[in-house]
Formats: C-alpha cells, structure tokens, sequence
C-alpha cells in the first residue's frame, strides 16, 4: 500500500478519513474555528489545515464534491474537480460554490470534500498532420443522440 505523508497546518485540522471500509475517497473536512458563510450563488475557499506529499509524480491528488452536499444543500466544487500535483506542499483549500438560492453555513470540522490518489499515465504529445479515421471522426456535442 503506497503511503501518503500528510502534515497537519492548522490546530482545526482533521485528519482525512474514509467513511466506510469501501468508501473510495477520503472526506476531507473544514478547519475553520467557526461557521463560514457560503453566501447563495457565490464561491468561497474553505481551508482543510492540511498538505500531503504525494511521493511521485505518478500519482495525482483529486479532490471531488461529496454527493450528499451537492444534492442535498446545492453546494459542489466550484472548479468540478480539484487537482492536487505531486510537487505541491501547500495547504489543501476546497473552493465551495453555493449553486442553491439559500446561504449556506459550513459548520467547523464539517466534511466539504472527499480526497482520492489516483495513477497518472505519463505521456509527451507528439505532433501529427493525421490522427487516424474513427467511426465518431469529428462529431461533438449531441452527435451520438440521447438513446
């Protein structure tokens, strides 16, 4: 099992944890003293009081909306999907975006996020005149219909 350093940069930092033995992510939780207020249709950095060393860059940080946030209170990522670098040491901040028409208040030690270390396929681009034909070719957007 690969190990992640994590080092603690707040005395309100919890440390990640998964909810249950087959949770893939791992919640990450608000390091605030107090409530913060996410105001309706605004975006606000929320700080986790942790950092982790990800040991290679062959693999990534993603950190990801929890559902039950996201449907139930209508607060998500503002940036969908949150990359972490393995060469990055700072602080882990969640930029929660309140979608719904009510303020929302994070309430300190509250889980924002879940955290997950996945592969990263390493790979250089290479320049070509052609790509090759495909059965899709150029189609975007609504080409493959909806059923």
């Amino acid at each position: 099992m690969t190990k992640i350093r994590i080092k603690r940069m707040s005395p309100w930092a919890k440390l990640p944890a998964r909810a249950t033995a087959g949770s893939a992510g791992c919640d990450l939780c608000a390091a605030t003293e107090g409530k913060t207020r996410v105001p309706a249709g605004e975006t606000v950095k929320i700080p986790t009081g942790i950092s982790v060393g990800i040991p290679t860059r062959e693999l990534v940080g993603l950190v990801f909306a929890r559902s039950g946030l996201s449907v139930n209170a209508g607060v998500s990522l503002a940036n969908a999907v949150a990359v972490i670098d393995s060469d990055y040491r700072g602080e882990i901040v969640v930029a929660l975006r309140n979608h719904s028409p009510n303020d929302y208040f994070v309430e300190a030690g509250e889980r924002i996020a879940q955290l997950l270390v996945m592969p990263v396929v390493l790979f250089e681009f290479e320049e070509a005149d052609e790509l090759g034909n495909t059965q899709r070719g150029d189609g975007g957007f609504g080409s493959t219909g909806t059923r």
